[in-house]
């Protein structure tokens, strides 16, 4: 089908990665999301650990479009806010969709609402997945014909990479992440969970969650994840600026389950998002508490990054090559 009309039910697909382990790892082609991921835990149960609506049909309703919450979605072409809905690049402004004075994640209708073809598919060892996308010149006000392609691959050791890779024929702004929600419990609440984002600095926003251009540093802040410690009641939407040289950019751990999930990137910044509380108008795969049921760790570049010259390089030249690359381990630990 063409990947900006509207899909029907019958265009949306699942795809299944299943490794030695027992680990299975689903795909929907809407947005090329992660649908669902089940790992033992420490018992050895099966436990889907990725919050996201039960129905698939919920995921093209004009709700769920509303809400743009994102569930598992691939968000682009510039993930984040850009401020007051614009850039200028090379001397021209381009007007893009706002709304509450920002543009967020794409825009009216980012990535995360269109269909992705499936070009392979790997059944191996280490199974895999790679979706394409095409966002035409002009399409949301963007610049250019930027080709996308999405690669999953589930580890024989319970590791997921995830690869953003795209090219544009014009200057463009480009900014690719995933935006699934976990809850590594399998249920209920992640203020338990035992969160650690290897950051010293945090971007200063304004009371539109936009940045002022600042690095705040992290040391006496409330949201310090530096060291490890529990969510507990701390509502997150931040952008933490990831150290130099570091390893392991995050990791979050339920102690309930056992289960902890490691990040690793080459980005230079990951957003965390633990909402207060989800949407209660479509049924969830598990059962979710009304509480600060999921968090989300979007790996990827500063928001606003086109309208600040501090901050990383946003904007993707033709003949280059667009690269996000990360991945996330999960295991029991002792």
């Amino acid at each position: 089908m063409n990947q900006t009309s509207n899909p029907s039910a019958e265009d949306l697909k699942i795809y299944t990665l299943k490794n030695v382990e027992g680990t299975q790892l689903q795909i929907l082609n809407l947005g090329a999301s992660v649908f669902s991921l089940f790992i033992k835990d420490k018992n050895g149960k099966p436990l889907n650990v990725v919050v996201g609506p039960k129905n698939t049909e919920d995921y093209i309703s004009e709700k769920y479009a509303e809400e743009n919450r994102c569930f598992g979605a691939s968000v682009g072409r510039y993930a984040g806010r850009i401020s007051n809905g614009s850039f200028q690049l090379k001397g021209k402004t381009f007007e893009l969709y706002q709304k509450n004075g920002a543009h967020l994640h794409g825009g009216f209708r980012g990535f995360q609402h269109k269909i992705w073809k499936l070009e392979a598919e790997n059944s191996g060892t280490d199974p895999s997945l790679i979706f394409s996308c095409i966002s035409e010149d002009g399409e949301e006000g963007y610049p250019g014909r930027l080709e996308i392609e999405v690669k999953y691959t589930l580890k024989s050791k319970n590791e997921i990479i995830i690869e953003y890779k795209a090219s544009t024929n014009k200057s463009s702004p480009v900014n690719l992440t995933n935006h699934t929600y976990f809850n590594l419990s399998g249920k209920g609440s992640v203020s338990d969970h035992q969160l650690c984002i290897k950051a010293w600095n945090i971007l200063e926003v304004d009371e539109k969650l936009m940045p002022t251009g600042k690095l705040l540093p992290l040391e006496e802040h409330p949201k310090n994840f530096s060291y490890v410690k529990e969510i507990e009641q701390l509502e997150v939407d931040d952008t933490f600026v990831l150290n130099n040289n570091t390893r392991i950019a995050a990791s979050l751990y339920s102690p309930e389950t056992g289960i902890e999930m490691q990040v690793e990137t080459n980005q230079p910044s990951v957003v965390v998002y633990i909402p207060k509380q989800l949407p209660r108008i479509w049924q969830y795969q598990t059962e979710i508490s009304d509480a600060f049921p999921s968090v989300c760790m979007e790996t990827q570049n500063f928001p606003d990054a086109p309208n600040h010259d501090n901050f990383p390089k946003s904007i993707l030249e033709p003949g280059e090559k667009y690269l996000n690359r990360s991945v996330f381990k999960f295991r029991i630990r002792d």
